[in-house]
């Protein structure tokens, strides 16, 4: 099992990040290490993030990293 990050522009096109990605082997871990990087992504482009664990999109839309920003 891997969980992965899509990283997305505003309108849902994918985009290369910033911040080297890595495969995760816990959701856990996926979450942690985008809770660490999320304004460095965002620095550089990046609007949201999708996670998937292998081919399956684990949440129902898109985490804004904007709305990060704004708490």
């Amino acid at each position: 099992m891997a969980w992965t990050w899509r990283f997305e522009k505003a309108d849902g096109t994918e985009t290369v990040p910033a911040v080297e990605p890595e495969e995760f082997t816990t959701q856990g871990d996926a979450e942690s290490w985008v809770g660490e990087v999320w304004r460095a992504l965002l620095d550089g482009g990046v609007d949201q993030v999708r996670l998937f664990e292998d081919d399956t999109e684990i949440y129902a839309s898109p985490m804004s990293l904007h709305a990060a920003a704004d708490s």
